[in-house]
C-alpha cells in the first residue's frame, strides 16, 4: 500500500449526515460547530465559501467544497452578506425570528431566513429534490463528518482551510445523485450515505495529489520519484523499525547523502524529520481511536518509551499525549455541519 492509500484508508465515515437546502438570497451563516471535515456542493446555483482566514472560495454546480472545521467559516450567496446566525456545538440550531429549528437525528441543521430545508438523512425530512424546486433558488447539498476519529489527524494538518475541486467529468458521484439520495428513505440509505461521503473525499483528495499546481504536500508529489517515493513507503509501512538515513538508504540503493539530498528537496525536510512527524501523527490517531496506554502506544509507532513519545510530542505538537487523548466536547448534536 502507498502512503497516499494509507491516508486515505483511514477516511471511514460513521452516521454521515447529508442536507440539502434551499435558498433564497440574500442569505448567510456563520459556522462554528467544529465539524472536523464538511464537504459542500451545489445542486443548483453558486455560493461562496468564506475561510476565516483567507480569501473566499467560489463554488459552482457539481464543484466539490472540502472545508476543514478547525475553524469558523461562512456559507453565503456573496463575500459580502452578513451571516444572520453563527451555528455553534452548543447552540446548533437557535430557534428565532425566521429560524425554523429542524430536529433530526443528530440535531439537525438551522436554516438562515429565506431558506427551506430539502431533507436530511436520519432526520425524518420530507422530500426536498433539487429537481422540485420552484424557479431558480440555489440549491446547497452538505455532508459533514460525524466525529474526529473518521479523519487522520495528517490528512486534517495537510488539507487547506478550503479545498475546492471542479466538476468536469471526475469519477465521484454526481451531485445530482447524492440529492436524489439524500431526499429519499431507503433501506440501507445511512451505509450508502457513509460510503458517498468516503468516496466524494477520497475522489477529491486524489485530484488535488494529482494536480501539481494544487498545493498538495509535497510529500505527495514525492512518492512518484523513484528512489524518495520507496523511501517513504519504506517510513509508512515500518514507522516502528530504529531507521536511520544510512539504513534507509541502503534499502533504496543509494548513498547517504545522496538519499539526505533529494528527499530534502523533494519533501521540504529530511527523512528523519519527516519519520518524526509520521510516528507522532500515528500517535495521535491512535490516542484518540484506542485505548492503548501512552507507553504501549509509543513502541507501536517507533519510540522506546512513553517519556520519549511525550518529547517528541510536546515539540511538534505543543502539548502531552495525554491532554491530546482528552478529545474536545463532542459534536454529535452538531452533525449535519456545513449545511446552509
Amino acid at each position: 500500500m502507498d502512503a497516499v492509500s494509507e491516508l486515505l484508508g483511514q477516511v471511514r465515515a460513521r452516521g454521515a449526515v447529508f442536507r440539502q437546502t434551499i435558498m433564497r438570497p440574500p442569505w448567510a451563516l456563520r459556522m462554528a460547530s467544529g465539524a472536523p471535515l464538511t464537504l459542500a456542493m451545489m445542486a443548483r446555483g453558486r455560493a461562496w465559501i468564506v475561510p476565516e482566514r483567507g480569501e473566499p472560495v467560489a463554488i459552482g454546480v457539481g464543484d466539490i467544497a472540502v472545508v476543514r472545521g478547525d475553524a469558523p467559516y461562512t456559507v453565503a450567496d456573496d463575500p459580502a452578506t452578513a451571516p444572520a446566525h453563527v451555528v455553534t456545538s452548543a447552540d446548533y440550531c437557535p430557534t428565532a425570528a425566521g429560524i425554523e429549528p429542524a430536529g433530526g437525528r443528530a440535531g439537525g441543521t438551522c436554516e438562515p431566513p429565506g431558506a427551506r430545508r430539502g431533507g436530511a438523512a436520519g432526520a425524518g425530512a420530507g422530500p426536498g429534490r433539487a429537481d422540485a424546486v420552484e424557479g431558480a433558488a440555489p440549491v446547497l447539498v452538505s455532508g459533514a463528518f460525524e466525529g474526529r476519529g473518521e479523519v487522520s489527524e495528517r490528512l486534517l494538518r495537510a488539507l487547506p482551510a478550503v479545498l475546492v475541486v471542479p466538476a468536469d467529468g471526475g469519477p465521484y458521484p454526481s451531485v445530482e445523485v447524492v440529492a436524489d439520495e439524500v431526499a429519499r428513505n431507503r433501506p440501507g440509505q445511512q451505509l450508502v450515505l457513509d460510503r458517498t461521503l468516503d468516496l466524494l473525499l477520497v475522489a477529491a483528495l486524489r485530484r488535488w495529489f494529482d494536480d501539481p499546481g494544487a498545493g498538495a504536500p509535497a510529500w505527495c508529489r514525492a512518492l512518484d520519484d523513484p528512489l524518495v517515493g520507496g523511501a517513504l513507503r519504506l517510513l509508512h509501512e515500518a514507522p516502528e523499525r530504529p531507521w536511520t538515513v544510512a539504513d534507509l538508504a541502503a534499502e533504496v540503493g543509494v548513498s547517504r547523502a545522496a538519499l539526505a539530498r533529494r528527499f530534502t528537496a523533494l519533501v521540504g525536510e529530511p527523512p528523519m524529520a519527516y519519520l518524526a512527524g509520521w510516528r507522532v501523527t500515528l500517535a495521535a490517531d491512535l490516542l484518540r481511536e484506542t485505548d492503548q496506554t501512552v507507553d504501549a502506544i509509543a513502541r507501536r509507532v517507533g519510540y522506546a518509551n512513553a517519556f520519549a513519545l511525550s518529547v517528541a510530542f510536546k515539540r511538534l505538537r505543543g502539548t502531552r499525549p495525554s491532554d491530546h487523548r482528552d478529545p474536545p466536547p463532542a459534536w454529535r448534536a452538531t452533525a449535519g455541519a456545513g449545511a446552509g
